[in-house]
């Protein structure tokens, strides 16, 4: 496999939340050209467990895809944020939950070679509802619990369909149903 080398990285645009970059670079073969992506801090998604075994869940508008998406809580970190401190903080503002028991599972990149965006995963146990869900001008959540034969059913018949839901739960499903002491 041939490695690419950069020569030099341009912001383009910038937000809050991510900046779009445009890299020069010399391929293998001495060619150059450019290669531009989004680039974030990274963020978090937290499968959170009930006492009961119970699953939450939010429920949240999303823009680009024009509809309702189901979701686990999670969101972006803040620059200077470990994974851990954006795991707290998103899974209270998003379902009101707190929790000091979040146990890390792995990592992945949710969209290869368009976004370096990587997403950390929690399953968060011994929560506690502590406020209502906070909203801001792009968020507005509801927030619902489902049995885990009920999640996997919505997954089933396509009502899930958020890749990064897909991914966690992939990553979280074995260790949760251990943990419940029965196969859902």
């Amino acid at each position: 496999m041939s490695k690419f080398k950069k020569v030099s990285s341009e912001v383009r645009h910038k937000n809050p939340w991510w900046e779009y970059k445009c890299d020069k670079i010399i391929r293998a073969d001495g060619s150059e050209g450019e290669y531009c992506y989004v680039e974030t801090p990274g963020n978090v998604i937290i499968v959170p467990i009930l006492d009961d075994g119970r699953v939450v869940l939010v429920r949240q508008f999303r823009y680009l895809d024009d509809k309702n998406s189901v979701e686990f809580p999670g969101g972006g970190m803040v620059k200077g944020e470990t994974p851990a401190e954006a795991a707290k903080r998103e899974l209270l503002e998003e379902s009101g939950y707190a929790t000091d028991n979040l146990i890390s599972i792995g990592s992945f990149e949710p969209s290869v070679g368009v976004i370096k965006d990587l997403s950390h995963v929690f399953i968060a146990n011994e929560l506690a509802r502590v406020q209502e869900p906070k909203s801001d001008a792009f968020e507005s959540t509801e927030v619902f619990v489902r049995r885990i034969d009920e999640f996997e059913d919505m997954i089933k018949r396509g009502e899930i369909w958020n890749g990064q839901l897909l991914a966690a739960w992939t990553l979280a499903r074995n260790l949760v149903v251990k943990n419940l002491g029965s196969e859902e």
